[in-house]
């Protein structure tokens, strides 16, 4: 199985370093959406089997003009949400941002016990992962071809320990950019393998905001 994992076009929470995870959340901006017109172009040599997304309506959005271009459905898992911020939702102040990525490192790197204070754990969060993944990967079939329109701190997460060829210094280290892609090859039976990380939007250069402080994206 070949997974395109595809972080969202912008919205105004990473305008403003804030971390937003709650449901629905913000949709978004005018560049988010020139990221995701870009996502048909950008994949053309891709042959995708399916796409999933999040219940955030940011992945929705992101996801719509490649699923047009394909003449595909979306598949909708809530496990493919972002790592819950718990208290520190909305928050952008460098203590609480801080503390939200030390926490998801921790996850990447096997302390899955580590909590945000009023969300979940690591164990809650790769258990819902891992499921929507699975899931999804069944619409694709067995060496097929999945796009998972998801989350920053999600992505980079969940490749950091299940990809056997890297660790969570990699993950922490390169940063993941709006519509930035990462590809992994591989199941959960024989485990998965790193094959690309684009971190700038596959849509191009023009398509990166370096103005903006996104915590969720940004190497550390």
């Amino acid at each position: 199985m070949r997974l395109l994992l595809i972080r969202h076009g912008q919205t105004p929470d990473n305008v403003r370093g804030a971390l937003g995870t709650s449901v629905p959340g913000p949709r978004l901006t005018a560049l988010g959406r020139k990221q995701a017109k870009a996502l048909p172009q950008a994949l053309h040599d891709e042959h995708i089997d399916a796409i999933a997304i999040s219940t955030l309506v940011r992945t929705k959005l992101t996801a719509a003009p490649l699923a047009a271009a394909l003449s595909l459905h979306p598949l909708v898992f809530d496990g493919l949400r972002e790592i819950e911020a718990g208290s520190l939702e909305g928050k952008s102040d460098k203590s609480s941002v801080g503390t939200y990525l030390s926490t998801f490192i921790a996850w990447a790197s096997g302390d899955l016990d580590v909590r945000i204070p009023g969300a979940e754990d690591g164990h809650g969060f790769f258990a819902r992962y891992d499921g929507a993944i699975a899931q999804a990967m069944t619409a694709a079939g067995d060496d097929g071809t999945l796009a998972v329109v998801s989350h920053g701190a999600a992505i980079r997460t969940w490749v950091g320990l299940r990809a056997g060829n890297i660790d969570a210094d990699f993950a922490r280290e390169h940063m993941l950019s709006n519509t930035g892609l990462v590809v992994v090859e591989g199941d959960f039976a024989l485990g998965w393998r790193l094959l690309e990380w684009e971190s700038e939007p596959i849509g191009g250069e023009a398509l990166a905001d370096h103005a903006v402080e996104d915590p969720t994206g940004e190497s550390f």
